[in-house]
């Protein structure tokens, strides 16, 4: 078989709405010495693939990252086949908060150089001498505490939908940016408690390395990110200390893990947590759209992108060649983009 998806998209997402069954988003990462990551991605994606996985894995030398769908019926043969891995044996799984089943809807398996890509070229950097693991109940007595600082270790437009009481931003379009930013906006606090977190506990675990091998004391790091603390937090009655939505790098753009709304249509400046893509496909601009904006503008994020939407399929074909839309995410703390996308 062809270690790779050779079907359509517009055919795999007809594929997966007529599906009877349901599915459960699940993500999982682990920091090891994979030697020969092109070997171990073969064998990943013909496994998967026979149990009708979807979803998107990288591979590297240093470990696994993975976003994945299972079908409901075949969770228990899928941790059967991964935990055949000596290296993934045993490993956590983090179950979706608030799962509609339809998260990803092709097999995309790729190695990379890094499974997160941090900058960081140190030889004497060294994964495995990390922070400490908190988990919910720790997180929330420790947080609590006048002397430690909370760090949030994902980019800008996921803290803008949510995070923890307290957290500090490090206002970043990229991990590999944060890393030395974070470091040096907490340089004169390197004898504080410094937690950290992310989505699933893959960036900040690495994070909380890095701090370490920066001269900082007291480290820890929220094991399995907001993924496992709200899955917790809801098992053992635990008071929910995360405000807004969980951004998810998948379909479904977000997860809800508090009640509140925390932040602001892109356009009308009303309040919203809903992440979209810009409709016109020369910009796929990322930002947040209130349900009115998604009508008065179509799914796009101006003036000029909807007009380019309603033009021909020929005309928008030729004013996106050569386009490098690049990471194109809304950052309100930058002047390159207006506080109202439909200004534009």
């Amino acid at each position: 078989m062809a270690l790779h998806n050779r079907v359509s998209a517009d055919l795999l997402k007809e594929r997966l709405a007529a599906e009877t069954f349901n599915r459960v988003t699940i993500s999982f990462y682990q920091y090891a010495k994979i030697t020969d990551p092109q070997l171990f991605r073969d064998q990943l994606y013909q496994g998967l693939f026979d149990l009708a996985v979807f979803g998107r894995i990288y591979v590297a030398h240093e470990g696994i990252n993975a976003q994945i769908s299972v079908p409901e019926h075949n969770v228990d043969a899928f941790r059967t086949f991964l935990y055949s891995f000596d290296f993934l044996n045993g490993i956590r799984l983090n179950i979706a908060v608030d799962d509609n089943g339809k998260s990803f809807y092709v097999l995309k398996i790729k190695v990379r150089e890094k499974i997160v890509a941090d900058g960081i070229e140190d030889p004497s950097f060294d994964i495995t001498h990390r922070g400490q693991y908190l988990d919910a109940a720790a997180f929330n007595e420790l947080s609590a505490k006048p002397d430690t600082v909370i760090v949030d270790m994902r980019n800008h437009y996921e803290f803008e939908v949510g995070h923890f009481e307290n957290a500090l931003e490090v206002p970043s379009d990229t991990f590999r940016e944060q890393l030395p930013m974070a470091v040096d906006m907490l340089k004169d606090q390197k004898d504080k408690n410094i937690i950290m977190y992310c989505t699933g506990g893959i960036r900040c675990e690495k994070a909380s390395a890095y701090f370490l091998h920066n001269g900082f004391n007291n480290v820890f790091h929220l094991e399995g990110g907001i993924i496992e603390y709200s899955n917790k937090a809801k098992e053992h009655g635990l008071p929910n200390k995360f405000k807004g939505k969980n951004f998810v790098f998948d379909d479904r753009l977000g997860e809800r893990i508090g009640e509140e709304i925390i932040s602001k249509c892109h356009q009308c400046g009303e309040p919203c947590d809903d992440h979209t893509n810009c409709a016109n496909d020369g910009c796929h601009l990322l930002f947040i759209q209130c349900k009115k904006c998604a009508e008065k503008f179509q799914g796009t994020c101006s003036d000029e992108c909807q007009h380019v939407y309603n033009l021909p399929e020929e005309e928008q074909a030729l004013l996106r060649q050569n386009i490098d839309k690049g990471h194109h995410v809304f950052n309100k703390s930058k002047q390159r983009l207006r506080p109202r996308l439909g200004d534009r």
